[in-house]
């Protein structure tokens, strides 16, 4: 059995955080609903951590009585049958485990006994199309699998995360990635590869515009199962369309050539919200400022003759914008301000999140220069200009970015390691979980409470 030094119970945990990917030849529909297998290959960009990614922290304990979990402060369940097969996936590979310094043995078949509390928090929308799940599940794979001293690579933490959420597997690595559909039943060979790190084409600069942060109303689930069962272009384009685009999209990633990847990555996308429309009932995932968004980038890129940019959107209206350098991210980023500006009362640097540097290079200090920024060259003499200020709700700067990491610093832990429970939970969760163990609240506070033996 699990055991330690002194008689007084123990907690052991890890941190860990994870970052999300965006799909530039989308993953839309399964085969296998259970095994989460997909009808098509997929290929993503991992976005950096240090702008989006969730964080989890995972503990175990012999005083833990059930599984349980939190996401963002909020106790949710794990009686799904995707938690479920992550953790019996995890259980099943776990290896011994010790700490010296805190005196802790746990044998393998402890594991099977020993019950864990998970505490995650996304620093990003949830469930609102940038592929929150992907990092959830990436991150929870990858924080067990090191709680459980699990020896396997990630391209096999892939295959388990992806029982969670299907673009979870591509999260296990940074750069750009494939998720390879793979042919056996048992979805072995269903697995994430890295196609090249984040360092291969560092030029990148993508710009996220969060338009709406509300949860979509069609999850991505039931669209799948919609579109599957309904739409014919779905069955076309994974049988006919996406092999051949995998092919020319692994050789624009391999060559750097950002015309042929924008090319791809808009062609992609617009054909995935073709496939939405196609199924009945049509599902609309973008809303009119996606769609102006995409105008914005196509007068543009048509001005220019060139691609400047590239556009996609997931399933939801947020669009993530990939340019090809930051001097056309810096272009990029005044055309948006200009269409989308901010309500005149608002900080520009809170209308900015990720690498604010960004707003430098463009020569945006205030909302002054915000103001006086003037109409794009590819406007037209006569054209009327609609500017929708309120329209965006913020925009993200971020690039390519590395895979999944351990936190060490335990102050950067979300699980308190005396009590077991998020370091957030609210007073009045406290109290439950103080009942709970015979503890009792005395004072609460805005800055603590102090809790005493009853």
């Amino acid at each position: 059995m699990a055991v330690s030094k002194g008689s007084e119970p123990w907690i052991l945990m890890v941190t860990a955080r994870s970052p999300t990917n965006i799909a530039v030849i989308k993953y839309w529909g399964k085969r296998d609903e259970t095994l989460i297998l997909p009808i098509n290959d997929s290929i993503s960009v991992t976005l950096d951590p240090d702008h989006l990614c969730t964080t989890t922290t995972v503990a175990v304990s012999p005083a833990f009585d059930s599984d349980r979990m939190w996401l963002n402060g909020k106790e949710i369940s794990l009686s799904g049958g995707r938690y479920q097969s992550c953790l019996r996936e995890i259980r099943r590979r776990a290896g011994d485990v010790e700490d010296e310094k805190k005196g802790i043995r746990i044998r393998k078949v402890d594991w099977e006994r020993l019950r864990v509390h998970i505490a995650s928090y996304n620093n990003f929308p949830t469930a609102a199309g940038l592929a929150s799940s992907a990092a959830g599940f990436a991150c929870l794979a990858f924080a067990l699998a090191k709680l459980m001293n699990i020896k396997e690579e990630n391209g096999e933490l892939s295959s388990i995360a992806r029982q969670g959420s299907g673009s979870a597997c591509r999260s296990l690595y940074g750069g750009f990635v494939k998720w390879v559909m793979g042919n056996d039943a048992s979805g072995h060979d269903s697995i994430a590869v890295q196609l090249a790190n984040e360092s291969h084409w560092d030029d990148l600069v993508i710009i996220i515009a969060v338009v709406s942060s509300q949860q979509k109303e069609t999850s991505s689930t039931a669209g799948m199962r919609e579109s599957f069962d309904t739409s014919t272009l779905l069955h076309y384009r994974s049988k006919v369309v996406v092999p051949r685009r995998i092919l020319q999209m692994e050789e624009a990633i391999r060559n750097r050539d950002f015309q042929s990847f924008a090319r791809l990555t808009c062609a992609d996308s617009n054909q995935f919200h073709a496939v939405c429309l196609d199924t009945s009932p049509p599902i609309f995932y973008m809303n009119d400022t996606s769609r102006r968004i995409i105008n914005c980038v196509e007068r543009w890129n048509q001005f220019e003759g060139t691609p400047q940019v590239a556009y996609t959107y997931d399933a939801g209206p947020n669009a993530v914008l990939i340019a090809r350098n930051r001097t056309a991210a810096s272009l990029l980023l005044k055309r948006l301000l200009f269409y989308f500006p901010p309500s005149p009362d608002t900080e520009l640097t809170s209308y900015l999140l990720g690498d604010k540097s960004i707003l430098e290079e463009a020569g945006l200090q205030s909302m002054k220069d915000v103001e006086n920024l003037q109409a794009p060259p590819e406007i037209k003499g006569g054209i009327s200009v609609d500017k929708n200020s309120g329209s965006v709700s913020y925009f993200i700067c971020t690039r390519p970015g590395r895979g999944p990491t351990l936190v060490v610093d335990e102050d950067q832990a979300l699980i308190d390691p005396r009590t077991g429970i998020p370091k957030s939970t609210s007073i009045f969760d406290l109290h439950a979980e103080c009942q709970k163990s015979d503890l009792k609240i005395i004072t609460g506070t805005a800055i603590g409470v102090v809790i005493v033996a009853t």
